[in-house]
């Protein structure tokens, strides 16, 4: 068990990735604390501790100093301390920025890069003075390597840069104290959250259009989010003792692309 005795907190829990990571690091031991703006991540959780695993639930809005503070406060009460901290939280509407309003662009940064600044900061004391953790904040291979052609991602784009940025610069701050920061840039991930992103709004085929779009990725399909989890799961570990500031793309290949010749079907 890679992380047996660890507290691991993850955001935007509720689905998809989140919940696909936090799966993960529960089956190899650790304590997880899910955390989501909606209350289903109680489900989430729930589902996790019915498998024989350590899950628990926090409803937690990033966006709020507040809540932060005090839903970080209360694990730290009752566990002691935060070892791995998976900034997850995030959103992803588009809209071209000749159609975009302020509220939409401050809403974007607030929950796809300041909720991380926050839900960091309330861990680093704690970190820094154990001289020990792990920070692994959720990018995109969107913003600092590809876009989609039919626009509407610049403020998405810009906050999945951003967070590389914010990475490394949080890296460097804190490696001379044990703790190792590091970000994840996946592609194309398999969650009902992005049917209605790539043709497959009607829910009669939606799963069977899933995998025909996977055919366009060069593994042959499209990531799930355990694959994810299991890539979180070595950062998260002691074997990664040695790696930080780093951007992990895991995208089966996606982006090696410079002239699509699929579909990429199973030989």
């Amino acid at each position: 068990m890679r992380l047996e005795g660890k507290i691991a907190v993850v955001t935007g829990a509720m689905q998809g990735i989140g919940a696909g990571v936090s799966r993960v690091l529960a089956r190899n031991g650790a304590t997880v604390i899910l955390t989501d703006v909606s209350p289903r991540v109680e489900e989430t959780a729930r589902s996790i501790a019915e498998e024989g695993y350590a899950a628990e639930h926090h409803v937690m809005d990033v966006t709020d100093p507040e809540q932060v503070s005090e839903v970080f406060e209360e694990i730290t009460v009752r566990h002691g301390r935060v070892d791995v901290l998976v900034n997850n939280a995030g959103i992803y509407p588009r809209r071209k920025l000749v159609e975009m309003d302020e509220e939409f662009l401050h809403r974007m940064f607030e929950i796809n890069l300041f909720g991380m600044f926050r839900c960091a900061r309330a861990v680093l004391p704690g970190m820094m003075e154990r001289r020990y953790g792990k920070i692994v904040n959720m990018s995109s291979v969107t913003g600092s390597m590809v876009g989609a052609p039919g626009g509407g991602q610049t403020a998405y784009g810009a906050t999945k840069a951003a967070v590389i940025g914010f990475t490394k610069a949080l890296a460097l701050e804190t490696a001379q104290y044990g703790i190792n920061v590091n970000t994840i840039l996946p592609g194309y991930i398999h969650s009902p959250s992005a049917y209605g992103l790539r043709g497959s709004e009607e829910a009669g085929d939606a799963e069977e259009k899933m995998r025909e779009f996977g055919y366009k990725i060069p593994v042959g399909r499209q990531g799930s989010p355990e694959d994810v989890g299991n890539l979180v799961l070595f950062l998260a570990s002691d074997e990664s003792s040695y790696l930080t500031g780093s951007e992990i793309v895991i995208d089966g290949g996606n982006i090696l692309q410079e002239e699509y010749l699929g579909p990429y079907k199973p030989k």
